[in-house]
């Protein structure tokens, strides 16, 4: 009976000692992804007024209205697209719907700045499209008017072709999730097919829409590798230009702060205009809305407007691509591609890893400790995906400089050694940076499938002896095993074509595939640039298969 009692109590000691570990974790996590804004809000108050004036005067009305109508021109495009798409291909029969459906998925895989370098290449003065129409009518360079791909307008069609996904993924679903009964009723009060759907499924779907958009608008302010090589001015040009070209890290940091702020207002304003509006299907019937087959010119027009955003978005670009890296001098193969090839999975494993990792501790911390302290830990390990890539980064260096230098100021004064940076500059503050990047995406993948545990495992499994890390390791984790390598996944493919932080925080000759065709369109060697491209292409295509098998099975 002893024997029992102290196995008894050991068990509870261990289970009280991981769930201390646990929770641990997950507030040291929830702290890192909070460090880097506290960072860029002290730095950017400690810089002093005249940088602020000087931006005022300068760069900041510009950065802003930028920033402001790409924000606005994705927001709208990427809702008509992906509204649209998502309403014929569920709400519509006509020939070729179940290859569409997949297909408007597609464009997801490319990161914008690929499609920017594709579409340069084929629309710029030199390229093919230009020179056809120059030698077809005779013209000479000033004799006509063709629309400038390298401007606003230009970055803001790249960003919605590869964006429109995120809504239509989340406007297919809700779409499929109605009832008839709603629809019915419209239709038996006099409106049409159109107003039924602009008065009752929109509304109906808007929670899910208006997080698409919001996705999508979160990517478009994060977004350097477009804006910078179109020459777009906006914030995230503009921290990464302070911060190199000028040298001024006062600047770089006063910038990340209104980047910042933008992001945070947008996410706020949403979820206020949301309000506490609840959408419930109309009666008891849960059947599907019948899907209307469409013939003749209506299946023509519903065929071309589906098929135009995979052509464009897709297609075309591969096409582009692979032609350009034919004509290119690049090689995989050689030592110099395959150390790019391995640095970017080193990075990408390594983030990955220690990603999902986090986003276990805290989603079973969640689960373990419902409670204040847990949910104000989930909440801001989610802060980071609002946050882009350069505020992250200027705020992980900042701090960590400081402390690099004092370290060393310290070891000089009384060891008389120089320690170097040890922390800024390495590998493992370019992991932290992508931890917090990306953890939001984790959590939310580990998350849906946490949910399919139900509470009466965790109980059989106390009641077993198993302490909660035990519970853990035996009973979620096998379970969880699809949802896990799907949020390994996309965080790797993310951090293959992340961008921002990388360029910014990267160790010196530490160069990743995203970095190299950066370099190579920079310098205007856009053949070279595609040989790059296609493998983070061919790697980002992986999540998009498992979308697309999921999409597929409806």
């Amino acid at each position: 009976m002893a024997e029992i009692e102290y196995a008894e109590h050991g068990t509870r000691n261990r289970g009280a000692l991981g769930t201390r570990l646990v929770g641990a974790i997950s507030y040291a996590v929830a702290a890192a992804c909070l460090l880097p804004m506290v960072a860029v809000v002290l730095a950017a108050m400690t810089g002093g007024t005249d940088t602020v004036s000087h931006l005022l005067e300068t760069v900041l009305p510009r950065y802003a209205l930028t920033t402001a109508i790409l924000v606005v021109l994705v927001a709208a495009g990427t809702f008509s697209i992906g509204v649209g798409a998502a309403w014929l291909v569920t709400m519509t029969r006509f020939p070729g719907v179940r290859f569409l459906e997949v297909a408007l998925v597609l464009p997801l895989a490319f990161p914008a700045y690929v499609l920017a370098y594709a579409y340069t290449f084929i629309l710029d003065h030199p390229g093919i499209v230009q020179t056809t129409l120059r030698d077809v009518t005779g013209w000479g360079p000033r004799d006509y008017w063709f629309p400038e791909i390298r401007s606003t307008e230009g970055a803001a069609v790249m960003l919605i072709l590869v964006l429109y996904p995120y809504v239509y993924l989340l406007a297919r679903a809700a779409f499929l999730q109605q009832s008839e009964t709603a629809f019915l009723a419209a239709r038996a009060l006099g409106n049409g097919p159109w107003h039924a759907f602009w008065r009752v499924s929109l509304p109906m779907a808007r929670p899910a829409i208006a997080g698409g958009v919001l996705l999508a608008v979160m990517e478009t302010i994060a977004d350097f590798g477009t804006v910078a090589y179109f020459g777009v001015q906006t914030f995230a040009t503009g921290i990464y230009t302070s911060w190199f070209s000028m040298a001024d890290r006062t600047a770089a940091a006063q910038l990340a702060l209104c980047l910042l702020a933008f992001a945070l207002v947008m996410a706020v304003t949403e979820r206020a205009q949301r309000g506490k509006a609840k959408y419930y299907q109309a009666g008891k019937s849960s059947k599907a809305q019948p899907a209307a087959s469409l013939q003749g010119w209506q299946a023509a027009g519903a065929i071309v407007l589906c098929a135009i955003p995979v052509v464009l978005g897709f297609l075309l670009p591969v096409v582009i691509l692979v032609e350009m890296g034919l004509e290119s001098e690049q090689n995989l193969l050689t030592p110099r591609y395959a150390a790019f090839i391995r640095n970017s999975l080193i990075l990408a494993g390594t983030a990955a890893v220690i990603t999902v990792s986090a986003a276990v501790c805290i989603g079973f911390f969640q689960r373990l400790r419902p409670g204040r302290g847990s949910a104000i830990a989930g909440y801001l390990a989610r802060l980071g995906y609002a946050v882009p890539g350069g505020v992250i980064a200027v705020g992980l260096i900042v701090p960590f400089a400081g402390f690099d230098n004092a370290l060393d100021a310290w070891m000089r004064k009384t060891f008389d050694v120089s320690t170097g940076l040890l922390v800024t500059g390495s590998i493992w503050l370019l992991v932290a940076a992508y931890m917090v990047r990306f953890l939001a995406a984790a959590l939310s993948a580990y998350e849906g499938g946490q949910s399919t545990v139900h509470a009466n495992m965790d109980a059989a499994a106390r009641s077993l002896g198993q302490t909660p890390l035990g519970t853990l390791r035996r009973v979620h984790l096998p379970i969880l095993t699809p949802s896990l390598l799907t949020a390994l996944l996309i965080v790797f493919v993310d951090v293959m074509k992340e961008l921002p932080a990388t360029l910014i925080m990267r160790p010196f000759n530490f160069d990743t595939l995203a970095v190299q065709a950066y370099r190579l369109a920079s310098d205007e060697r856009l053949e070279g640039a595609a040989v790059p491209s296609l493998v983070i292409l061919a790697v980002g295509l992986l999540p998009v298969i498992l979308i697309c098998r999921q999409v597929g099975r409806r």
